[in-house]
């Protein structure tokens, strides 16, 4: 965790990533009425893409009219291209195998799965990043994933029709601990838009074969498919994401990773408010026990120097 910026700023930044990527699945389930996995993440990605491409250019020409120097830009380097290819495909096998899961087995459990990406985050961290991780980052990260998997208990079910898509879903946190970890590496050289622009649009061309050749349409065709798609192209891909790569040039990707624990909390309220949809509580419980893990891994960060984490 670096302090070249105010943590306050990256820490409201995460605040918005975990609230704005609760909606993901939702608006995800409503777009898989009309489109399958493949063709949602493709319109996810190109409605992502066209709104930064076009931000970008009104943002150049902005500044030329003011006369304002553009920054100086660091050449691209053949590692630099093979990162933001890594990202684009880690990000691009994540969401399709979460939207696939979707299919497959409840949307508490895929939410619940996908959301075990620390411990593929923390473990790579410390074996590709050589990062360090003491006793208390460890034991707020065991309460805070072990608190989100109480709420299995509920509807966790080994029958062969949701288990497939339980372990696809487990199979999008490992895609979605190689983002975060790839991107803590971007961040590094490149600013956030730089990333985000590179990722939806290598995204598109990798996902555009394979929606023409496996699904029967490309595009929504009613208004709330319509609104489905743009939503996540813009609410969760440019905003959410927009956010969440910003907080890796101030945290770590296992940091980052564990808060979003917070993810599947959230999408549990808002299902109750927006739904109706009932907590028990095991939910109550979840949400207590999650809190008291992030609580010491965010008085670990306070207490010690946060480069450890």
């Amino acid at each position: 965790m670096s302090t070249k910026e105010s943590p306050i700023w990256a820490i409201t930044c995460l605040v918005v990533a975990v609230i704005t990527l609760s909606f993901s699945p939702i608006l995800t389930r409503i777009t898989e009425n009309e489109l399958g996995p493949y063709a949602t993440t493709f319109n996810r990605f190109w409605i992502a893409s066209l709104a930064l491409i076009l931000g970008s250019g009104v943002k150049i020409l902005w500044d030329k009219q003011n006369e304002r120097l553009p920054t100086t830009k660091e050449a691209y380097t053949i590692q630099d291209f093979f990162y933001l290819f890594l990202i684009a495909s880690f990000d691009s096998a994540c969401l399709v195998t979460w939207a696939w899961s979707l299919t497959k087995t409840t949307v508490a459990n895929s939410n619940l799965l996908h959301n075990t990406t620390p411990i593929f985050a923390i473990l790579g961290g410390w074996l590709l990043l050589s990062q360090y991780v003491n006793r208390r980052f460890l034991i707020g990260t065991s309460l805070a994933l072990g608190g989100t998997l109480i709420i299995a208990f509920q509807d966790f079910h080994l029958a062969q029709d949701t288990l497939i898509g339980d372990s696809i879903a487990l199979l999008s946190a490992l895609f979605y601990a190689g983002v975060l970890l790839v991107t803590e590496h971007l961040r590094i050289k490149f600013e956030t838009t730089t990333i985000l622009i590179w990722n939806c649009s290598l995204s598109c061309l990798l996902l555009l074969p394979c929606t023409l050749l496996f699904e029967d349409r490309l595009f929504p065709v009613s208004f709330s498919g319509w609104l489905a798609v743009i939503a996540l192209g813009l609410f969760c891909t440019l905003i959410g994401v927009g956010a969440l790569f910003y907080t890796l040039e101030q945290f770590s990707s296992g940091f980052v990773s564990v808060m979003m624990l917070l993810e599947p909390i959230i999408a549990a309220f808002l299902a109750w408010a927006i739904f109706g949809e009932r907590l028990s509580f095991l939910d109550g419980l979840t949400f207590v026990v999650v809190l008291s893990g992030i609580y010491l891994i965010k008085s670990d960060w306070s207490l010690d120097d946060s480069s450890s984490l």
